[in-house]
């Protein structure tokens, strides 16, 4: 190669190696609680400003600054020159970090992004190569001592973490997948497998008064959860037994599992639903890959499925294809590809 082109490959290797940062900058900025300080001042912000409003020892002023730059240049936040008597720069939200801030009637995704960020599962990604040298552990087993779903039963610190991530992220889809009421035409009856606090089965029943909404899971996700609410909580488990409805409602469930794991749980899901021509079907939010031609939307597919490579034995993305294999093996007759929400789909599966 022309020497040329050896530096351009060293500037992409470096930049692959260093990605990671990235990561931990967007972790460090909602630590720091900077969109949230953005969205209250009600302006942009000055360097001065923030390190005010942050309540940052003084001498970390020019770390700030070094973090300020890599947010803005990835995009989480933009800067401008001030057109005031101050030239100062300013600093703004943008589309990114709008989805992280905490105000009310909105759904905040900082909780998600947290929690993908955590310890428990940082450390699981630096077993990859160990996982791939052999066949018996996972890696997060290997880096925890327990699978994630042991984890979740043990330690209550860790439960709330994932439970809290999971919630934010359903309410934050909500909006999206209300959208679409076409999909819960017809249903009087809807169990939302794995639904945790609830938060899609609350849209759902405040969006479609006729849908009586359970949710189905397991005794420590949902055993202080209230019961008197629009739906019903019932504990169990989705591998022996799903409660019966119109429809069942996976979101973002059977991407955790392995093929014949998945397909156990949908042959229960076409157990609990009536015939196609009554209006039995089982509705999927997951990704399916390729499914969006964006260069950005199908890399964060493929490092999602390296996510779960590192946090759920067996867990994986799907293309269309594999999503049908299963389908089929699990006794289904048909599908459909409803929308896309970002990286993922909304599927509906009929038997």
């Amino acid at each position: 190669m022309e020497n040329r082109d050896v530096l351009n490959a060293e500037v992409e290797l470096w930049n692959q190696t260093f990605s990671f940062l990235k990561s931990m900058t967007l972790k460090c900025a909602i630590e720091l609680d900077i969109p949230n300080a953005i969205h209250n001042h009600g302006q942009p912000m000055t360097l001065f400003e923030l390190h005010d409003a942050l309540s940052l020892p003084i001498n970390n002023k020019p770390y700030l600054w070094r973090l300020l730059r890599v947010l803005t240049h990835v995009g989480f936040l933009s800067v401008r020159q001030n057109t005031g008597m101050d030239t100062e720069p300013v600093y703004d939200l943008t589309p990114i970090s709008r989805l992280v801030i905490n105000k009310p009637n909105s759904s905040s995704l900082s909780p998600f992004v947290l929690a993908m960020l955590d310890f428990y599962f940082v450390k699981s990604s630096l077993h990859l190569g160990d996982r791939l040298k052999q066949d018996k552990l996972e890696t997060f087993e290997m880096a925890h001592g327990c699978t994630l779903w042991e984890l979740t039963g043990q330690s209550p610190q860790f439960n709330t973490l994932f439970s809290d991530a999971m919630a934010s992220d359903s309410s934050y889809l909500s909006d999206f997948i209300i959208k679409h009421g076409n999909v819960f035409q017809g249903i009087s009856s809807l169990v939302d497998v794995g639904g945790g606090s609830g938060s899609v089965s609350m849209a759902i029943s405040k969006a479609f008064p006729n849908i009586q909404c359970t949710v189905l899971d397991l005794p420590h996700v949902i055993g202080h959860l209230p019961a008197d609410g629009l739906i019903k909580f019932v504990s169990g488990d989705m591998f022996s037994n799903i409660p019966p409805a119109d429809a069942i409602f996976l979101k973002f469930i059977l991407h955790d599992w392995a093929n014949e794991d998945c397909i156990k749980i949908l042959q229960r899901c076409k157990e609990a639903i009536p015939p196609r021509h009554a209006g039995g079907k089982v509705i999927i939010v997951d990704a399916v890959i390729g499914s969006v031609s964006s260069s950005t939307c199908r890399e964060s597919q493929l490092l999602f499925d390296m996510m779960m490579m590192t946090a759920c034995p067996g867990g994986r993305e799907r293309d269309e294809d594999e999503w049908w294999n299963m389908f089929k093996e699990a006794g289904f007759s048909s599908y459909r590809i409803t929308a896309n929400l970002g990286i993922r789909s909304l599927i509906e599966v009929y038997p």
